[in-house]
Formats: structure tokens, sequence, C-alpha cells
């Protein structure tokens, strides 16, 4: 069985890594994508990323980065977990797992059934799948837009790796969310926020209290 867990994830303050501290959350992510108000330069993720305790599994959300790219990052930043929010194939999911040695957690956005294919084909390559809403059509960022999808598409599924539920979450509706789909593991970035990319400490602990408990109970 997964083991339950909470991710907080568009970290941009060293106060909001006390935050997410100061709770049961066990990932914390740092997103290297220009075009979203929570992006973090190298420099800014290295400092973070220090500052975060060595409970909590360090994640890197990238949109179709290149090798280059990714390079660069893992030169300077201490991270644990590849996060792909992008257009990546399955080829490339196994071929980043291989070259950085970090396992890697595949973003998959789901708006109706026929998306669902795409959660068993990335299944297969990826450590860990994260079960996102599908952003809008000409969408910039493709997650963190507080959009969720009916949750009833994958009540009762399952799959052979961890997953982890996200798209729209907040702390009024993350527990009816596990209750519905019987996640394990949640992500949540505007849904603890007070303002695009500051985090709001008590949004933090009522979402992973509310998450936890909700887990507990499955």
């Amino acid at each position: 069985m997964t083991q339950a867990g909470v991710k907080i994830c568009g970290i941009i303050r060293a106060e909001d890594i006390e935050s997410v501290a100061a709770t049961n959350a066990s990932y914390v992510g740092f997103v290297f994508f220009e075009k979203s108000p929570r992006n973090v330069t190298i420099k800014q993720a290295s400092a973070l990323c220090q500052a975060t305790p060595s409970r909590l599994t360090r994640v890197a959300l990238t949109v179709d980065a290149s090798d280059a790219e990714l390079d660069a990052i893992f030169a300077e930043v201490p991270i644990d977990m590849i996060q792909l929010h992008g257009t990546e194939t399955p080829e490339r999911v196994v071929y980043l797992r291989n070259r950085f040695a970090r396992p890697v957690m595949k973003a998959v956005g789901v708006a109706d059934a026929n998306d669902l294919a795409s959660l068993d084909a990335y299944s297969a390559v990826a450590d860990q799948i994260l079960v996102d809403a599908k952003p809008p059509k000409g969408a910039d960022l493709p997650g963190g837009n507080g959009l969720r999808f009916d949750w009833r598409l994958i009540s009762g599924r399952s799959w052979s790796v961890p997953w982890m539920l996200a798209g729209g979450l907040d702390p009024a509706t993350v527990a009816e969310a596990i209750r519905m789909t019987g996640a394990r593991q949640v992500d949540v970035s505007s849904g603890v926020e007070s303002q695009p990319g500051v985090k709001d400490s008590k949004k933090i602990a009522r979402f992973v209290s509310a998450a936890q408990g909700a887990i507990g109970s499955l």
C-alpha cells in the first residue's frame, strides 16, 4: 500500500519552507518554468532546498526541459525527485530516470475518460504519476491553475506505481477528493496561497491535517 503523503508545490520563500516543515507533509515542490508566478531561479532553489529538512522530498517541477536545463539544475540544486509536467514521452521518462538516477514523477492531465489511457502508459515507466486536471486549451500553465476534474473518473482505480492527486484541491475540498478517488497522496499549490506564489501557513496546516485525516480513514 502506498504511504500517505502530502506535497506542497510552488515554494518560493524560505518562510514557506518553515510552514511546510511544521506539518507532516512529505514533499516540497520547486517550479522551474518561467511562465509560472511560482518560478524559481537555480540560485533561489539551491538556497531553499538547502534550508529544507531532510525528511521532506525535494521535487523539481519542469516543463519540457532540455538536457542542458536539467543539467544546470542538478549541478547546483540538491533535488531528490523530478516532476515532468509537460509533453514528455514515455521514452523521455525512461531516459531521464537513467540520466539523473533520480525517481521521476510524470504529471498527466485528465479532462475526460479518453485521458485515462495515458495514465496506464506512464505508470509503466515512471516511479510515480500525478493525476492532474488538464489545463484549458491555450493556457500558459500546465498546472497550478486551480482547476479540478471529475474525480469520479478515477474512483477505485489504481496503477502499478504510487500516484498523487492534484487539481483544484484546497483545505475545504481535499477530504472529499480523497474519499471519492481513494488517493493516498495529494498535491496542492494555489489552494494554500494568499496570492500567486505566496503560501499561507494556516492554509497549509489545515490542508495537511484534512488530507491526512481523510487518508487515515480510507
